[in-house]
C-alpha cells in the first residue's frame, strides 16, 4: 500500500510544475503579442518612409507593377489604381522597351546586368521622360520580384543633347573655318588641323597630328625661337598674338603667317587652340608702304605735335606738361640703354599720353579747386578714352596700349586695368614715372608747384612699390648726376 503522504507530495509537485510550465506558456504567448506589434510598429514605420519618399519607388513582379510610391505616381503621372495592376512595359518608350525586359528578366535569372541603367517613360499625357533606374531583387509575398527606385534625369539629358549639338556645331565651326585653325599640346605635339590647315601647310593632317613642331619642316629658321617662346607663354596658362611666323609649306614656300593663341581645356587637360591667317598679300603691302616709310615717319612727327597741341588748347594751365613729359620720358629710356626706335616709340606715346582728356569737360580740366570724387573719377576715364581715339591708327608701334597703361602701377593699384609688374607695358612704366614727376614738379588749377625734389623723393620712397625700379634709378641718375632739368615752355 502506497504512503499517502508521499502521493501527495508528489501531486503537489506535479501541479506546480503545470503551474509553471502555464505560466510559461503565457509569458511566451506576451512574447508573442509583442513582437508581432513591434513588427507591425516596424512594417507601417517602413511603409512611411518608402511611401513619402522623395525618390520614386516601384515594385515589379510578372512583368506587372504590384506598388508604387507617391513619388513613382506622380512621376509617370498615373492615378496608383491605374497604374500597379499594369504590365510595367506600359509605361516605357517603345524603343527603350526590349531593353528593359530583357535587363529585368536576366536580373530575375541572376544574370550579371547593370545596377543602373538610363531609359524613358511615358507619361499619361504622352510626354516623354528620362529616368535613371537602380534595381535589385527581393522576395515579395514569397516570390522573387524586382525593388526599383526612378530619378528623373530628363534636365539633364536634355542638357547633355544641348551640349552635343554645341560641340557639333563647334566643330563644324572649327573645320570649314576661313582661317586655319589647330591644336597642340604643351609640348608642342599636333592634335588637330582644320581643312584650312592642310591647305595652308600642304600636308594632311593625318601627317601632322601627333607629331611635334619642332621636328615637322614646318617653321623658318627665324621662327623657331619665337614659336617657342609663344608656347612658353601658353604654358603659363596665358594666350598670345596677334603674332607674326614663317610657315614652309610641303612645297617649300616660305607663307608669312598672323597666329593668334588661347589655352583651353580639353578632356581635362589643358591644350592650345590656335588660329592661323595667310598674310602673304599683307605683308607684300607693308613691303610697297615701307618704300615711303621715313616720309611717313615725318608726317606721324607732325601730326602728333599737333595732337599735342590740339589737347593742350583745352588745358591752358598745364601747357607744355606732354612735351615736357615726352621729354623726360626719351631720356629715361636711352639712360636704360633702349634703341632709338624704342626712345621714338616712348617719346610718341608720350607726347600724347593726354589725348582722352578732349573727351573730359574743360571746366573740370580748369577747375582751381580740389575735385570731388565724381570729377576725379571722370577724370580717369582719359586712359580709356585716349586708348578708344588711337587704337584704330596704323602707328609702328602700340602707341594706344602705352596710353591705356600710363596710369597702372606696379603693385596693381592703378587704373583703368588693375595691371601688376611685367603685365604693364615698359613703355608705359617709363610714361608713369616721368608723367608724376612732370605733375608734382609744376603747378595745377588747383595748387602750387610742389617741386622737383619732392617729385624724386616720391618716386625714390615707391620705387618697386608703385614705379619700375630700373626706370625710376635712371630717373633719379638724370637729375642727381646728368645735370637733367625739366624746361618750362612757352
Amino acid at each position: 500500500m502506497k504512503d499517502p503522504s508521499k502521493t501527495k507530495q508528489k501531486l503537489i509537485e506535479e501541479l506546480s510544475v503545470l503551474k509553471q510550465r502555464m505560466q510559461e506558456l503565457e509569458y511566451s504567448e506576451s512574447e508573442r503579442q509583442q513582437a508581432e506589434k513591434a513588427l507591425r510598429v516596424s512594417e507601417e514605420k517602413y511603409r512611411q518612409v518608402v511611401e513619402n519618399a522623395k525618390e520614386a519607388i516601384i515594385i515589379a513582379q510578372d512583368m506587372k507593377l504590384v506598388f508604387a510610391n507617391r513619388a513613382a505616381v506622380d512621376m509617370i503621372r498615373y492615378s496608383e489604381e491605374i497604374l500597379t495592376p499594369k504590365s510595367f512595359t506600359d509605361f516605357i518608350h517603345p524603343d527603350d522597351r526590349n531593353m528593359v525586359v530583357d535587363h529585368h528578366i536576366r536580373r530575375l535569372k541572376g544574370e550579371e546586368v547593370p545596377v543602373a541603367y538610363s531609359f524613358r517613360i511615358l507619361n499619361e499625357d504622352g510626354t516623354v521622360k528620362w529616368v535613371e533606374f537602380n534595381t535589385a531583387v527581393i522576395q515579395w509575398k514569397g516570390r522573387p520580384a524586382t525593388l526599383s527606385f526612378l530619378n528623373d534625369i530628363t534636365a539633364r539629358k536634355q542638357a547633355e543633347e544641348a551640349l552635343r549639338e554645341s560641340e557639333e556645331l563647334f566643330r563644324s565651326y572649327l573645320e570649314y573655318a576661313p582661317d586655319g585653325v589647330y591644336m597642340n599640346d604643351m609640348e608642342g605635339n599636333f592634335l588637330y588641323g582644320n581643312r584650312k590647315c592642310e591647305e595652308m601647310f600642304g600636308y594632311r593632317r593625318e601627317e601632322l597630328i601627333g607629331k611635334n613642331f619642332l621636328e615637322l619642316n614646318i617653321l623658318s629658321e627665324n621662327s623657331l625661337n619665337k614659336a617657342v617662346l609663344l608656347l612658353q607663354t601658353n604654358m603659363k596658362g596665358k594666350s598670345t598674338g596677334p603674332d607674326e611666323i614663317d610657315l614652309i609649306s610641303k612645297e617649300g614656300r616660305l607663307i608669312p603667317v598672323e597666329i593668334n593663341t588661347n589655352v583651353v581645356q580639353r578632356m581635362g587637360q589643358r591644350i592650345v587652340l590656335a588660329f592661323v591667317r595667310n598674310i602673304t598679300e599683307r605683308k607684300q603691302a607693308d613691303e610697297e608702304r615701307a618704300q615711303s616709310f621715313e616720309q611717313m615717319r615725318k608726317a606721324l612727327r607732325a601730326t602728333v605735335q599737333a595732337i599735342s597741341i590740339t589737347v593742350e588748347m583745352r588745358d591752358p594751365y598745364t601747357s607744355g606738361h606732354q612735351q615736357r613729359v615726352a621729354d623726360l620720358a626719351r631720356a629715361i629710356a636711352k639712360e636704360m640703354g633702349l634703341s632709338e626706335d624704342w626712345q621714338d616709340f616712348i617719346f610718341t606715346a608720350s607726347t600724347i599720353h593726354d589725348i582722352g582728356k578732349i573727351a573730359i569737360p574743360a571746366e573740370i580740366l580748369s577747375k582751381p579747386t580740389k575735385l570731388i570724387d565724381l570729377e576725379f573719377n571722370l577724370i580717369k576715364t582719359h586712359s580709356q578714352s585716349g586708348y578708344d581715339i588711337l587704337k584704330d591708327i596704323e602707328f609702328p608701334w602700340p602707341v594706344a596700349d602705352v596710353v591705356l597703361q600710363h596710369h597702372e602701377r606696379m603693385d596693381g593699384s592703378g587704373y583703368p586695368q588693375g595691371l601688376k609688374g611685367d603685365d604693364i607695358l615698359l613703355e608705359a612704366r617709363i610714361l608713369a614715372i616721368a608723367d608724376v614727376v612732370e605733375a608734382i614738379t609744376f603747378h595745377r588749377p588747383y595748387r602750387p608747384a610742389i617741386g622737383i625734389n619732392l617729385a624724386l623723393e616720391e618716386i625714390s620712397r615707391n620705387k618697386g612699390i608703385l614705379y619700375d625700379a630700373a626706370a625710376v634709378d635712371a630717373c633719379l641718375k638724370l637729375f642727381r648726376e646728368k645735370g637733367y632739368a625739366l624746361v618750362l615752355k612757352k
